[in-house]
Parts: structure tokens; sequence; C-alpha cells
């Protein structure tokens, strides 16, 4: 998994309270993201009513910019709000973690000026996906509170330096226990999100809520959930609420793939979201292929209207 692609079947589901005092008003930060697309458009783009959209690139083999190419016929509105680099690793160097980029991903994030801005010129919003290895480093298993707070401040670091918006985790590959790493623990995740939302107060941190570390998002009382700003379901072609505390509006039952995932289903789904009261709708492996057609049955659903590609 050092180039980043992954197959999307999902076997397994694991499930994820009280925030302690000392990360309250961060969690108000976490926690303030508007109950509709409308209230959350950046001054100066088209307005936007209904749950937002999510879309995971595969830059292996796509360019970001493909999430920038799709408007609402209607209003003129981005179809994609959130566009997620895919992705980043969680490497191990036999005595810690760090962040590892593949040449694609560096490619993105070197030429941040062609690959990025554009998109958040549009009022797009940018994440880094951050992947496991099959290295035995994961979210999960840090040996210790101040390991896990180094690992946040490489995160940090990264968004700062490239203009990111923001942190997705998704811990799978990981293959914890390889190469004399430990197993899973109850803390380690904790700590990491505690550690990533301190740094980054204003940015976006959000969960593929999958592995041992969606699985352990409390420790001692303190649960982080709430500092997430959204949550998805990782198993496309299903509707399955994450088991994660946050309101409808910052939640992703839906999650669809493009390339596989039937436009009934992608329908039906986003008729269940809307029904639901619940606030995004996730999808995977957008590509260059004009799907505008494709698109437009779950917009027409979520938005209202039909999608248009720009190109």
């Amino acid at each position: 998994m050092a180039l980043g692609s992954r197959s999307r079947s999902r076997w397994t589901a694991l499930l994820a309270g009280v925030l302690t005092a000392a990360f309250a008003a961060v969690a108000g930060v976490a926690q303030a993201a508007p109950g509709t697309a409308a209230e959350r458009q950046p001054a100066g783009t088209a307005a936007k009513r209904g749950p937002i959209s999510v879309a995971y690139v595969e830059v292996n083999s796509n360019s970001m910019l493909n999430a920038g190419k799709y408007q609402l016929a209607g209003s003129g509105a981005n179809v994609f709000d959130i566009a997620v680099v895919f992705a980043a690793n969680i490497n191990y160097n036999g005595s810690s973690a760090y962040l590892y980029f593949n040449p694609q991903v560096q490619s993105v994030l070197d030429n941040a000026a062609t690959q990025i801005r554009p998109l958040q010129a549009k009022g797009i919003k940018v994440e880094l996906s951050i992947l496991g290895n099959h290295q035995g480093a994961g979210f999960a298993n840090f040996p210790s509170k101040s390991a896990a707070s180094a690992f946040a401040k490489q995160l940090s670091n990264a968004v700062t330096k490239y203009g990111l918006d923001g942190i997705d985790f998704d811990d799978e590959y990981a293959d914890y226990g390889v190469n004399g790493t430990a197993q899973p623990n109850n803390y380690s995740f904790v700590y990491l999100v505690q550690a990533l939302r301190a740094a980054m107060p204003n940015k976006l941190i959000t969960l593929y809520n999958i592995g041992p570390a969606a699985a352990h998002l409390t420790y001692k009382g303190t649960n982080v959930g709430p500092l997430f700003n959204y949550a998805w379901n990782p198993y496309y072609d299903t509707f399955e609420v994450p088991s994660v505390s946050l309101p409808k509006s910052q939640l992703a039952p839906a999650a669809i793939d493009l390339t596989s995932t039937p436009a009934s289903d992608a329908a039906s789904l986003a008729q269940q979201t809307v029904d639901g009261g619940y606030g995004v709708y996730l999808t995977y492996n957008l590509t260059s292929t004009d799907i505008h057609g494709y698109i437009s049955s779950f917009t027409d659903v979520l938005n209202g209207s039909d999608a248009v590609y720009t190109g």
C-alpha cells in the first residue's frame, strides 16, 4: 500500500460521552459546522442547499482538479464540498511512526499552487487522508502520549506547509504487530486526536470510521468523537450511521464508489440521507471521466438539482 491504492470491500465493521473539560473549548470549534450546506458555503461562492458531498481522489492515477469540475445546474454551487487526497501513509522506521508521502502524493503537495489552490479558490476544502502501510505503525498503537503527540505534530506541520484544510484518518492496512510493533491499545488514538485538535483548532479533522482507532474513541471518560468535524461510513453501497458522538449534520451514513455503485443505489442512499436528516454524503474514486449524469442521480435528491460537468 505504499502507493496508496486500495480495494474498498468491507467485511468487518468496528464500533466506536463525555468530553474532558480541558478540551471543551476545542470541541466547541470542532462542532461548529452548521447544519446546512448553504450555511457552510464560503463567502463569494454559490449557495447550496442540502447535504454536502465528499470526494476521495486516488492521486496515483487521477488529478485532484477533477473535484472542481462539477457544479449544480440550478445554482452553480460545487457538487463536492470536500476533496480528499488519497493517500499519505503512517510508516515505521524501526523505532517510531512517521508521515510518508509516496511520489504521487508528494507531487500533489509540491504543486499545491496548481493542484490544490484552484479547488480552494472555488470554496472546496482539501484534506489529506492518512492510511496505514503494512509496516505495523498505526493510529491505535502509539506507545505513549508523547509519541502520539509527535505524530500529530508531523500532521499539523504538513497541513501548514502545504496549505491544506485538514486531516482525514483511515485506520486500514496498518498490520499491527509486524516489525515488532504493538497491538492496538485503548489510549493511542484518543491522545492523537486530542493533540491534533489542539494544534489545529480551526482545521478539519475527519474520520473514515473503520479499524481499531475508530473502535477506541473513549479513554478514561474522555470521548474524542466531538473533536471531529465529520465522520463517514466506510462501506460502499451501504447506509450505516457512524458510531461517533456528532450531530446528524456532521455524519455521512451513505457511501458510494463512483466507479461501481449503481446509479439507482446512489439515488436510494441519497434519499435515505435526506430522510434521516443527515448532512454529509460520501463518494470514493472520482476519476477524469465525465459522469455528470451519474452524479445527478444523487444531487437531484440531495440538492434538488442536476449536476453539470465544466471540464
